[in-house]
Order: structure tokens, then sequence, then C-alpha cells
């Protein structure tokens, strides 16, 4: 009997953390599908490289942001899953998509929180429930979070806050959907050369140094060190590992 390709979907999938993932989970073997907020070239680019692998792979707009548009996005992909596999459903969904917000607590206002909460934990909230339907038993979540969640660093108080509270949301989902043996688990990086928050850990040499300088393996990270965590979470051989937080920092703040 053919052993049916399992499916990952990922947010943010066009660049940086999400496009490292998507890759890396296609090496594995899987099929993917992933989001994009505006840059459709760049999502394009992704797609190309993984059928490049041999695997399946689509890309779909999606504001993290915008939850009523969530059940049509999802009739979308499952419209298309359907038509291409006889299932409506994924293996895997990997919460990935998000911005920065860098500023002290004293200027911080109440749309720059509101808009964080809508991307970061409403958005991560409301797409895992509506896609619970979808996702096939012993299948995973997989929701990115950071290290600002564990330690703190100015400036970053909304944003680290809200990760909290995903890594808590994440042990709820892992009880809550362990009798469909879905797996639910945090990969939390360290400060990342990526574009994120303007790039700064890539491009502001001061930033790279101090990331440097506080993290054992003595340097800061790269996309190519976490997508294959992520990938990992996505194969057989992560099937007993639920309700976990793993932080990939290179030993941040140790």
């Amino acid at each position: 009997m053919e052993t049916r390709t399992k499916i990952a979907l990922v947010t943010g999938g066009s660049r940086g953390l999400g496009r490292n993932s998507a890759i890396k989970i296609a090496q594995k073997g899987l099929d993917v599908i992933i989001t994009y907020r505006s840059n459709k070239e760049e999502a394009d680019r992704v797609i190309e490289e993984i059928q490049a692998l041999g695997r399946k792979a689509i890309a779909y707009q999606l504001d993290t942001k915008d939850i009523k548009s969530f059940d049509l996005f999802i009739k979308t992909v499952g419209d298309h899953l359907e038509e291409n596999t006889a299932s409506r459903n994924i293996d895997y969904l990997v919460n990935n998509a998000g911005t920065a917000l860098y500023s002290p607590i004293s200027e911080v206002t109440e749309e720059q929180l509101d808009d964080m909460v809508d991307i970061h934990f409403k958005g991560v909230f409301f797409l895992t429930q509506k896609f619970l339907p979808f996702v096939n038993d012993g299948g995973g979540i997989i929701n990115i979070s950071s290290g600002l969640a564990r330690f703190a660093l100015p400036g970053s108080s909304v944003y680290g806050s809200i990760k909290a509270g995903v890594e808590m949301l994440t042990k709820y989902i892992a009880k809550e959907l362990g009798s469909r043996k879905i797996k639910a688990n945090v990969v939390a990086p360290g400060a990342i050369e990526t574009d994120f928050g303007g790039g700064r850990t890539r491009d502001d040499k001061n930033i790279n140094d101090m990331v440097s300088s506080i993290t054992a393996l003595g340097r800061a990270g790269l996309p190519d060190d976490i997508g294959g965590v992520v990938a990992f979470l996505c194969t057989e051989d992560a099937r007993w590992i639920t309700g976990q937080r793993i932080e990939a920092s290179g030993g941040m703040f140790l």
C-alpha cells in the first residue's frame, strides 16, 4: 500500500525562519503549504526551491492579524487539498508568522499592543482552533516563540510577554489534543540574523557583537540553526515530544 505523503503548513513561510523551516521540512519528505503577507515574488521563489527538491508546494496570501479571513483561507486550502490528495487535512501546522516591536514600556501605544496581540496570540489561537478539524490525528502543532519569553531585554516587553502566553497556550493544546495523538511544541529561537525587526541582529554590528558576547556558542544565530529543529518536530522521530519548549539560541544568557 502506498504511504500517504504528509503535509505541513507554515505561516510566514516566504522569508527568514519560515522560509528555512519550509525548505527543511520539504527535505524531510513532506509536501508544504506556505503563507505570505504581501510579497508574492518571495513566496514563489520558496515554492520553486521546494519543488526542486521533488516535493509539492503552494503559497497562499494570509494576514494572520485578519482573523475574519481564516474561514475562507482554510476552505481554499481544503479545496486544493481535496482536489489533489482526496483529503482536506494537513498533518502539521507551524505558526511562524510575526512582526517585531521594539519600544520601551513608557512609549508603547494601545494600537501597537493590540496589533501584536492580534498577530502573535489571537492569530495563533484562532488559526489553530479553526484548523483543528483538519489536522490529522497523530499530527502536530509547532508554535514559534522567542528567547525573550525566558529573559528580558529592554524594549521587548510586549513581544516577549505575548510569546510567553503562546508558550502556555501550547501546553494547553498539547493537553487537550493528546487524546488525538496530536503533539504541540514550541521552538524558541534566540537572536537570528534575518530581516526580522528591520534586520537589527544581522545588520547592526553593535547588536550582533552584544548577542555573540552573551551566547555560549559565541555568535548570533542563522536561519539554518532553526529550520531543522522545526522540521524535526514534523517527523516520526519526534513522536514522543509534546508540551515542550525547545530553545534554539546557542545558549543565550545561560
